[in-house]
């Protein structure tokens, strides 16, 4: 793999730094993997191959060897020391060769709909520098204008333990929940949410996030997990279309939304 990733490069004619630049990986990670001094992920053979800009055949070749090790876990200790703004930058570039994103969150507001304060009360749990943390939380707001992009649809689904988990102070909180109500009104935008009040038939396990059909991303206490075989991002597809079935959408959703928020600011008032 690591020598016809390099031979692919070679031929394109594209500068190692160019290629690296563009599939948001530094110049000497690019040149391990071309050495075969490390092995590469799933997520960054597809990168190089969208930077060296291959076709869709040759491509589809790549990744179906790549999936002979088709599920993999990088712990998050592993992406605190590679400095989280740069994971920031290496979700932005999968969520930009994506037409559709399925989203499944039960743990916290998913990181395209946080606002300012929401991301740095997620970030500052860590023992990171003021510096990383400023650099952490403008990476991620700068990943949502991706919503804006034609051609793209996104889908978000929140247990509504999501909405009720205090990380911020409730007046903060209560915006949190304002920015879901107003993102869920664009056109390419929908957002889920799984009332506490109704039946289940599933149990919401751990928060995924789904690209397409082709990758699907699973966040663990300890590691993220990324697979591509297609049997995997199949279950979780079929696991999302489970609790869309049961979610509140559209004005019934941002009803339920409002009543939360109203609570929030009730409460803080009678404190």
């Amino acid at each position: 793999m690591s020598a016809a990733l390099r031979e692919l490069r070679e031929a394109s004619g594209l500068p190692a730094k160019a290629v690296a630049r563009s599939a948001v990986m530094s110049p000497s990670k690019l040149s391990k993997i071309e050495n075969g001094h490390r092995a590469p992920s799933l997520a960054d053979v597809e990168r190089i191959l969208t930077a060296l800009e291959v076709s869709e055949e040759v491509k589809a070749g790549f990744m179906r060897a790549a999936r002979i090790a088709a599920t993999e876990a990088t712990a998050w200790r592993l992406y605190r020391r590679m400095g989280p703004h740069k994971k920031q930058m290496q979700i932005k570039a999968v969520e930009a060769q994506t037409e559709v994103l399925r989203l499944f969150q039960c743990s916290a507001i998913p990181g395209l709909l946080q606002t300012p304060e929401y991301v740095r009360a997620v970030v500052a749990r860590h023992d990171y520098s003021p510096e990383e943390i400023t650099r952490t939380v403008g990476a991620r707001l700068e990943r949502q204008a991706v919503l804006y992009e034609n051609g793209r649809s996104f889908n978000f689904l929140l247990t509504e333990s999501v909405l009720r988990w205090r990380i911020l102070a409730p007046a903060m909180m209560a915006g949190q929940l304002d920015r879901i109500s107003s993102i869920s009104r664009l056109a390419n935008v929908h957002v889920g949410v799984v009332p506490l009040s109704v039946p289940q038939a599933d149990l919401p396990g751990t928060p995924f996030c789904i690209f397409d059909e082709r990758l699907a991303t699973v966040e663990t206490p300890h590691a993220e997990i990324v697979t591509t075989d297609p049997r995997d991002v199949a279950a979780y597809v079929t696991k999302f279309e489970g609790f869309v079935r049961v979610a509140l959408h559209g004005d019934e959703m941002r009803d339920f939304v409002d009543r939360i928020r109203d609570e929030l600011l009730t409460g803080q008032e009678t404190s």
